[in-house]
């Protein structure tokens, strides 16, 4: 009765064609519902180096992408520090797989090859890199960070991400 029903997540990022990586993932119209790469795909990133970063300092890509994702409301410095906070203790992957739900909510994507909590539990480099490859092939750089991604996205003309609304009291 009091609960806001959520509506669809509708993506506005426009893919960089030119200058990306991941043209040959890239098609004029972003598939909604599935994810551009898959979640062992990691040799896609040679040419970005997050593969290999991602393997030394995971909780940094953690941090990138978490701002991302959660629209600034959280620093990438904030994010990294309580991914390696709770990586220590062996909880890192609950913070990651609910940055995985945000991400999938807001394009749509399904939950697979693994639940969310799974993927980053057995494999959360991998995991990582999906999503950096999945913010990066819908338009969003991580390593701009929140602010610098809004100033390329007004630069050019673009609409800053829509966010699925949280659920509100009436």
């Amino acid at each position: 009765m009091f609960l806001h029903k959520p509506e669809t997540a509708i993506p506005v990022f426009r893919p960089d064609t030119e200058d990306s990586p991941f043209r040959a993932y890239m098609t004029t119209q972003l598939p909604e519902g599935l994810w551009t790469t898959g979640l062992c795909e990691c040799y896609g990133d040679v040419p970005n180096c997050n593969r290999l970063f991602t393997s030394i300092c995971p909780c940094i890509t953690m941090g990138r992408n978490s701002e991302i994702i959660n629209r600034g409301e959280i620093s990438c410095r904030s994010a990294s520090l309580l991914h390696l906070a709770t990586g220590v203790v062996l909880f890192g992957w609950i913070f990651g797989s609910k940055n995985r739900t945000k991400l999938r909510q807001h394009f749509s994507l399904p939950e697979s090859p693994l639940p969310d909590w799974c993927a980053h539990l057995l494999c959360m480099w991998c995991t990582l890199c999906q999503e950096h490859r999945e913010l990066r092939t819908r338009g969003a750089d991580p390593s701009l960070g929140w602010e610098g991604n809004l100033s390329k996205w007004l630069k050019d003309g673009l609409t800053p991400p829509i966010v699925v609304p949280r659920m509100t009291e009436a």
